[in-house]
């Protein structure tokens, strides 16, 4: 037992390691691949299309660094921008949406890039001190296990 907990706990620490050394590569791949995700996005429902969707409308952003990023799209080409960038659903039309001026007074201005990032270094710190008690419970019952083992086998019992 107090191998397999040990095991658990090399793994978590190695992986907790690993996420602390490349989070920079990590900020640069999520840019690209969100950069990637504005460039295919479409009307249909994949996947990559529904997570842009959502993190406009939860973080209230529009685009990776701010919202003209769309106008390098095809998808502005034919739509405008997302509805999913607009302030308020019931004041954004799809000719403001296609024009930038416009569109500039009914979407959310700031890009999604910096707030997805300062969100997950914000809650870094909640993850951590989880983390730190998962292992402290860890370390306790590797210890505790140990304790156990060398108490049996220091107290042989006869068999009746």
């Amino acid at each position: 037992y107090a191998m397999l907990l040990s095991l658990i706990f090399l793994i978590v620490l190695v992986a907790a390691i690993v996420g602390f050394v490349f989070r920079h590569e990590i900020k640069t791949n999520f840019e690209s691949n969100l950069e990637l995700a504005l460039k295919d996005y479409n009307v249909t429902a994949d996947r990559h299309s529904e997570a842009v969707d959502t993190i406009q409308r939860t973080l209230h952003c529009c685009g990776v660094q701010n919202y003209s990023d769309w106008e390098r799209t095809e998808y502005f080409s034919q739509k405008g921008i997302p509805r999913s960038c607009c302030k308020n659903q019931n004041d954004c039309s799809q000719e403001d949406l296609k024009d930038p001026n416009k569109a500039k007074l009914k979407v959310f201005v700031d890009g999604c890039f910096f707030l997805v990032t300062s969100t997950m270094e914000s809650k870094m710190s909640v993850v951590a001190g989880i983390s730190f008690g998962i292992a402290c419970f860890q370390l306790i019952g590797i210890i505790l296990s140990c304790c156990l083992s060398r108490y049996i086998t220091n107290n042989q019992y006869e068999m009746v």
